[in-house]
């Protein structure tokens, strides 16, 4: 389901400060859905201690009107994106983190064709994680992932990241459990440390059912356009659904903070998938109110000059 974790060096990289993890005071606070507010991002922010089947895959919290209105919705949020980031990438303070976890066939590809085409191509910086290099095994798990985060104005996205250490490393026993749980603390400390530098981070976690995996992996083999993306592997991983389910549950679980939460997408309609996240990207950017650079310009003169 994910590609292979890093297995190189540990302790050091990520491990930015010495306090608890949220989770551990907040564990049993709000859970998936149990925010007041009429807000999508309330609705599918998880908090406290979360389980994969707390979401219902194919399930469209916050949507009325149904893929009518989800496709007329996306058509504006277009344009509110676009000013958005427009407007970001002018102030060149801050920056924006886009991170996409989900199960094979689960439609990250689709969400990053999908968001970039909303967005101002000059400060756009796409990562597609793949299993880690030589030269990346010699480092930390979070070593390739600080290369990578977006500069100033910029939005980055992570197509997987730095969680596929805690899944895949999890699921096939790449790492003793006690390196794994201290990758949650490192994760949330590296975040907070992202965070307070001046970029805002939204984590999404697209979730399809098992059965809905199955059509997709069916619709690829019968379709000779979409062979090239059929690995066979998935279908062995798919065997693990309930291990990934479970690791899943406890990255979310462990790891959705104030400064980095985690959003469960339910992923099984496409056109709610892609909805929801351009809905939670205009909500984060609006509350993030990037404006204009406002220069002190001496107008008359210039335009005396441009008039010469």
């Amino acid at each position: 389901m994910s590609e292979q974790s890093s297995a190189g060096a540990e302790p050091e990289d990520g491990r930015l400060g010495g306090e608890d993890p949220p989770w551990v005071f907040w564990s049993r606070a709000l859970s998936f859905g149990a925010v007041a507010g009429t807000a999508v991002g309330d609705r599918l922010r998880a908090s406290g201690t979360f389980r994969m089947s707390d979401v219902d895959p194919d399930s469209t919290p916050g949507l009325r009107g149904g893929r009518r209105a989800a496709e007329r919705d996306v058509k504006k949020h277009q344009d509110d994106l676009f000013e958005l980031h427009q407007r970001l990438y002018a102030e060149n303070k801050r920056s924006l983190l886009v991170v996409l976890q989900g199960m094979d066939t689960s439609g990250k590809d689709g969400t990053v064709t999908h968001v970039v085409r909303n967005l101002n191509p000059q400060g756009v910086l796409i990562t597609p994680f793949k299993a880690p290099t030589p030269e990346e095994r010699r480092h930390g798990f979070l070593w390739r992932i600080r290369r990578r985060l977006p500069q100033a104005g910029d939005i980055g996205i992570f197509n997987r990241s730095h969680y596929e250490d805690v899944l895949i490393a999890r699921v096939h026993n790449l790492a003793p459990p006690t390196v794994i749980e201290r990758r949650y603390r490192q994760i949330n400390d590296f975040e907070k440390q992202v965070a307070r530098s001046g970029t805002r981070i939204v984590k999404f976690c697209l979730h399809i059912s098992y059965d809905e995996q199955r059509k997709r992996l069916v619709d690829r083999l019968k379709n000779p356009d979409k062979r090239w993306k059929f690995n066979e592997g998935d279908i062995e991983e798919r065997a693990r659904w309930d291990d990934y389910m479970s690791a899943y549950g406890l990255a979310i679980s462990r790891c959705s903070t104030p400064e980095a939460p985690w959003y469960v997408v339910p992923a099984d309609d496409k056109a709610y998938r892609n909805w929801a996240v351009s809905q939670i990207l205009v909500e984060t950017l609006r509350d993030m109110n990037p404006r204009y650079p406002r220069p002190k310009l001496d107008i008359p003169r210039l335009l005396k000059r441009l008039r010469d």
